[in-house]
């Protein structure tokens, strides 16, 4: 997990977890409230899909919620796995898409909540640095 700037607001990627590893991180973190950014909350490991991720976050007192409008178009994530330019190029294209109406709503609920509770913002990529949760965790920090 990064720590980002936001003292309530944290990332997270499944890559490496397994299911109940990654439940045993959250709850020692202490995190109360998991914004999934994934644009289609879909995953081929197993637990890790929308509504069966949702139970097993509800079962372990942790809430859920999809957020849609912050998930990285497909055309523009590989972007995140390239050298420093294309990472650059992939970053500054996504902030971007933050600058939509749907986008901006979610990223005001995220502080709001954040400053509540403690919030993990959650996509598959390991490396914070080179996902675009990143990009919508300094977006967040960037309204308080």
């Amino acid at each position: 997990m990064s720590v980002t700037d936001q003292a309530g607001l944290t990332g997270i990627g499944y890559q490496g977890h397994d299911l109940a590893s990654f439940l045993a991180q959250l709850s020692a973190d202490g995190i109360s409230l998991v914004v999934d950014v994934r644009l289609n909350p879909i995953s081929r490991k197993r637990g890790f899909s929308k509504r069966a991720l949702a139970e097993a976050l509800n079962s372990v007192g942790i809430g859920y919620e999809h957020a849609r409008p912050l998930g990285n178009p497909k055309e523009n994530r590989a972007g995140f796995g390239g050298d420093l330019s294309e990472l650059r190029d992939a970053r500054r294209r996504f902030a971007e898409e933050l600058d939509a109406p749907a986008a901006r709503e979610w990223l005001s609920a995220i502080a709001g909540w954040a400053t509540e509770q403690r919030v993990a913002l959650l996509c598959f990529e390991a490396e914070q640095e080179r996902c675009h949760r990143d990009v919508v965790a300094a977006a967040i920090a960037a309204l308080s």
